[in-house]
C-alpha cells in the first residue's frame, strides 16, 4: 500500500480513503464495482509521480474507444487538473488494470475535434460530466491510454 498524502483539513485523506475502498473493491471482484459506480466502466490508472516519483493509483470512470481507454481530467468540474493528469504530461508511460487485466500504456492528451468528441460521447453516456465541464471555465483535458 502506498504512503497516503498529508491531510489538508481531511479532504485528502478522506478522499484518499474513499479511493483505497473502490481499489480493493475492484480488485476483489475482477473491475466491478458497486455504488456508486455499479455499471460505470471502471479502470484503475497507475502513475508516476510528476515530482515525487512515487507511484500513485487512482480509479477512474471510462469510455471504451475501439481498442483504447479514453479517461476525463474532470476532478467533478474543480478548477485545477487532478493530480493525475499532471502526472501523465511528465511520465506518459502508466499502467491500468481494466477487469482483471493489467496492461501498460501510453498516454495522450486527444486535442481539437478529437478532445470534443470524446468528451462529447462520455457526456452523453455519463450526463454527469456535462456539468462538470459546466461548473468550470477551464477545458476539461481528455486523455487517451493506448497499449504499449
Amino acid at each position: 500500500m502506498q504512503p497516503r498524502p498529508p491531510s489538508l483539513g481531511g479532504v485528502v485523506s478522506e478522499m484518499s480513503d474513499f479511493n483505497t475502498k473502490i481499489i480493493e473493491e475492484f480488485r476483489a471482484n475482477d473491475g466491478k464495482v458497486g455504488e456508486p459506480f455499479e455499471g460505470v466502466p471502471m479502470v484503475l490508472l497507475t502513475t508516476t509521480g510528476a515530482k515525487t516519483g512515487a507511484t500513485r493509483t487512482t480509479p477512474l470512470a471510462y469510455l471504451p474507444d475501439g481498442d483504447r481507454i479514453v479517461i476525463f481530467a474532470s476532478k467533478a468540474g474543480a478548477p485545477t487538473n487532478p493530480a493525475w493528469y499532471h502526472n501523465l504530461v511528465a511520465h506518459p508511460e502508466a499502467t491500468i488494470e481494466v477487469g482483471g487485466e493489467t496492461r501498460r500504456v501510453r498516454a495522450e492528451v486527444a486535442v481539437g475535434a478529437e478532445r470534443d468528441r470524446l468528451y462529447a460521447e462520455q457526456a452523453r453516456r455519463m450526463p454527469g460530466f456535462a456539468g462538470y465541464q459546466a461548473k468550470t471555465t477551464r477545458v476539461i483535458p481528455v486523455v487517451v491510454l493506448v497499449t504499449t
